[in-house]
């Protein structure tokens, strides 16, 4: 025989786990220095611009 749950209890700690993910998301996002986020935002921008001046433009009639 199958257990028998509450719905709004299993709904609820649902919810409550959700909420707590995106508390820790925000916390990561947010919860740091000035200076530290710059830091990152700048890292993050260095890497696309090698990463871009690294690509190869192939004509678009060239099969890949």
């Amino acid at each position: 025989m199958a257990e028998i749950i509450n719905l709004n209890k299993a709904r609820k700690a649902r919810t409550r786990a959700d909420d707590k993910a995106t508390a820790a998301a925000n916390r990561s996002a947010h919860g740091r220095p000035k200076a530290e986020r710059d830091k990152t935002r700048a890292e993050k921008t260095h890497l696309n611009q090698v990463l871009d001046g690294a690509k190869i433009d192939r004509p678009d009639d060239e099969p890949t």
